[in-house]
């Protein structure tokens, strides 16, 4: 079982459009998707913005209805100023940029017992590569930061990029990345551009919103036809 995850209604909803729904089930205040794609078992559900929702719905895929990988696709604001509205990045890592603990000494980001990166899986990025090749698509790759705020300061931007050396933010992955290492789960997050790294980014976000949705979902329907493949030869 591969469980595939959002953060909004509107990043979801075109995956679920490319696959097969086989039942709908309500559970702790929210909607979760049994399908099919080809060969392949899927549960999808939308979490809802926020590390709190993102964490609750990683958890209940993976415990609940046993998935096995964790697949999460949606949108990001730009960090890298290389990195335009539309444009795909993949986690290396992710981490939580509005984690601070500082005044005990720690580090921005780091929670006791815990860490501040969790690491992407790697066979996940490497198909998430071949596809982005075969389809003559540019890739990037790099640390994304989450947090349960919308950053559209320049300045704030600037300090995580010098903080934790990431390329994009969002308001899920550090908490999927934390609840995936938690449960041994190997966890890939893709990332379409929604908003620029310029100051007022509220702005690009809604109006773009719904076409960068469509170009991760697109990118990651290609990824389970990969993954279809290999388990094929």
């Amino acid at each position: 079982m591969i469980g595939i995850m959002c953060a909004m209604r509107e990043e979801l909803e075109p995956i679920l459009e490319k696959v097969k729904i086989e039942k709908e089930i309500d559970y702790a205040r929210n909607r979760y998707y049994i399908a099919k794609y080809k060969d392949l078992d899927l549960v999808l559900a939308y979490s809802k913005i926020g590390k709190v929702n993102a964490a609750t719905t990683a958890t209940i895929l993976i415990e609940k209805f046993g998935a096995k990988k964790i697949l999460f696709s949606g949108v990001a604001g730009a960090i890298d100023s290389d990195l335009k509205i539309g444009d795909l990045i993949i986690a290396t890592k992710t981490c939580q940029h509005d984690v601070d603990l500082t005044v005990f000494g720690y580090e921005p980001g780091f929670i006791p017992e815990s860490k501040v990166f969790f690491e992407c899986d790697e066979k996940l990025n490497n198909i998430a590569k071949n596809v982005a090749k075969k389809l003559g698509i540019k890739l990037k790759e790099g640390i994304i930061a989450s947090g349960d705020q919308f950053i559209h300061s320049k300045e704030r931007k600037e300090w995580i990029a010098k903080t934790f050396k990431a390329s994009a933010i969002e308001m899920e992955g550090g908490a999927v990345g934390c609840v995936t290492w938690t449960l041994g789960v190997p966890f890939f997050m893709l990332r379409s551009i929604s908003d620029s790294a310029e100051e007022g980014a509220g702005v690009d976000f809604d109006e773009f919103l719904e076409e960068s949705s469509k170009i991760s979902a697109e990118f990651l329907i290609e990824m389970l036809n990969e993954i279809v493949n290999e388990k094929m030869s």
